[in-house]
């Protein structure tokens, strides 16, 4: 077989495979800095990794296998070995579906593919559309949120390795789920990276807290780009992901005339079209920037969906009364609503906890163009405690985010109300990095309006005391909250009106000193009390869809809703 790498600035290339060293000649593929050699007897499985001018060996920047580690060499992986069953699967529309996040690692007790497989039956019954698990590549140690990937090609073998992760695709698109798969461009990992030694991969500066910008329009660009273009597609194409979370693309330094982002929007667009099926890219991105999900022809990035934290803030702020840090801006319902309507809160008002004004408006954006939630991984990760909201807490704020124009994600355990915390946790191997990562988390969220005081994430326990316990599913109060969110989740597929994603269509009444709120989806009206006491809305009575408490009384004035409930309903007459 025919070996191959990129480095541009070496003077000498070798593959050290088979028990020996091979030197490689310059000129494969026509392409400026690519090496070859053709070593007879490799084949899948085979390990191998290069040395490059004398020093190494590494692992291949464009490893498909790392069945040792970070720090073993590559192995051979033949893609076309996998036997698939999906052959019928069309794929699944952005528009209209329901996203369930979650850690490989820490879904199940054994933190593997297939003990995920296992579990699609209880994601079936509560009728998501996708699945969106958090980064796969290989990472130090055996336990990792994933942002700390490296070889970015690869798959973590502790969850299973590339097959493992062709499986577990392979059963949900069986049980008709699609499959959403995070990854990380912005950065790599601070252990294990060994991209530096091939070629101009890093910008020299630092690009993040969390690690060295990627060169994206710096000398040597154009092969680093086809480098993270090329892992998308992978993905895509010969995993057969439906879609990709990118990570922080607010982080990507890129200065071109034609952005990263939309370089890869054009390849995807191409790609779908030749797999006959829809292919999604969400973007995490701070910015507020409507160009960002505006379609390629219209100038815009061409993102198929970003995350949206003003929804996800607002709701917190009303469901939970917290006003620390980033929250201090989405205290009081007129907050809620205005996200609710308008999509963002910072649309180019001040933001106290930047200093400074934010964000564009989302005028004429539909809203199943943001991705929004009431938890996620970074929002409970990054409390010291990892501690996720309480149940009633949950029932109000999933009533109103599945009710709303938007594209809505739950996050692992949520829909139970899951007591487990998800705490952040790593297991770097060099003492450095083991022992200054508490300090370092610390460090970075400091300013947020609190003491960080947590776990430390290098010991197993933290990690441990992370994975979801499931037998609570069983007790009674976590059991009707699960049925809850299935009620909501059906009701907003059966009903037109609650997937509608047009904002402009969105109506919202809030009266910030009842503490109550009534947003009207066309002809239904979801009515919340976030307040102890009973309070009227101006309602009228008419035919009640679903509720959270005991059935609404009606009087003069309207319904009359119990302390922490909601109704949706659709009233005889407004």
């Amino acid at each position: 077989m025919i070996f191959e790498v990129w480095a541009p600035n070496a003077t000498a290339v070798e593959v050290v495979v088979l028990g020996g060293r091979r030197p490689m000649s310059r000129g494969s593929r026509g392409a400026e800095g690519w090496w070859s050699a053709e070593v007879e007897g490799a084949e899948h499985g085979t390990r191998y990794a290069y040395a490059v001018d004398g020093d190494g060996p590494y692992p291949d920047p464009r490893s498909r296998r790392q069945p040792d580690g970070i720090f073993g060499p590559s192995a051979v992986y033949d893609h076309a070995r996998f036997t698939w069953s999906d052959h019928g699967w069309k794929g699944r529309d952005l528009r209209g579906a329901v996203i369930y996040e979650l850690h490989i690692g820490t879904f199940t007790t054994e933190g593997t593919f297939q003990a995920a497989i296992e579990k699609l039956q209880h994601l079936v019954e509560l009728c998501v559309d996708f699945v969106e698990i958090m980064p796969v590549a290989p990472v130090p140690g055996g336990r990792n949120w994933g942002y700390d990937g490296v070889d970015l090609y690869a798959v973590n073998e502790t969850y299973g390795g590339p097959d493992g992760l062709k499986s577990f695709v392979d059963a949900c698109h069986r049980a008709g789920i699609g499959v959403i798969l995070d990854v990380v461009y912005n950065h790599l990992g601070p252990s294990g990276n060994f991209l530096h030694p091939f070629g101009p991969y890093f910008a020299g500066f630092k690009g993040s807290y969390w690690g060295d910008a990627v060169n994206l329009d710096g000398p040597g660009s154009d092969e680093v780009r086809r480098y993270f273009v090329g892992n998308a597609l992978q993905w895509l194409r010969d995993y057969h992901i439906d879609g990709l979370r990118l990570d922080a693309v607010h982080a990507l330094h890129d200065g071109r005339a034609t952005h990263l982002l939309a370089d890869l929007a054009q390849e995807v667009d191409a790609l779908a079209c030749s797999v006959g099926r829809p292919l999604s890219l969400i973007a995490e991105s701070d910015l507020n920037d409507p160009r960002m999900v505006r379609p390629l022809e219209a100038g815009g990035l061409g993102m198929t969906a970003q995350w949206n934290d003003d929804v996800h803030h607002a709701l917190h702020c009303a469901v939970s009364g917290e006003r620390h840090g980033y929250y201090a801006d989405f205290a009081g319902l007129p907050a809620l609503a205005k996200v609710l309507t308008g999509g963002v809160l910072h649309d180019g008002s001040y933001s106290s906890f930047r200093g400074r004004s934010h964000g564009r408006s989302f005028a004429g954006v539909p809203g199943h163009r943001l991705v929004a939630c009431l938890q996620n991984h970074d929002q409970i990760g990054n409390r010291p405690a990892g501690d996720r909201l309480p149940i009633p807490a949950l029932k109000l704020g999933a009533g109103l985010l599945l009710t709303s124009p938007f594209t809505p994600m739950l996050f692992m355990g949520e829909e139970w109300g899951a007591r487990t915390p998800f705490l952040f946790f790593s297991d770097h191997m060099e003492p450095k990095l083991r022992e200054s990562e508490g300090e370092r988390r610390a460090r970075e969220f400091d300013g947020f309006g609190y003491a960080w005081e947590a776990p430390d994430p290098s010991e197993k326990e933290t990690f441990l005391r992370s994975k979801l316990d499931w037998s609570e599913v069983k007790e009674e109060a976590h059991w009707s909250l699960l049925c809850w969110y299935r009620d909501l989740i059906a009701l907003r597929k059966a009903l037109p009106e609650l997937s509608d994603p047009r904002l402009e269509r969105v109506r919202v009444e809030v009266d910030p000193l009842g503490k109550w709120l009534v947003m009207w989806r066309g002809a239904l009206a979801v009515s919340v009390n976030f307040a102890q006491e009973s309070v009227t809305v101006p309602v009228s009575a008419g035919t009640v869809l679903l509720t959270s408490d005991e059935p609404v009384a009606v009087d003069e004035g309207g319904l009359r809703l119990p302390g922490q409930s909601m109704v949706i309903c659709r009233p005889a007459e407004r």
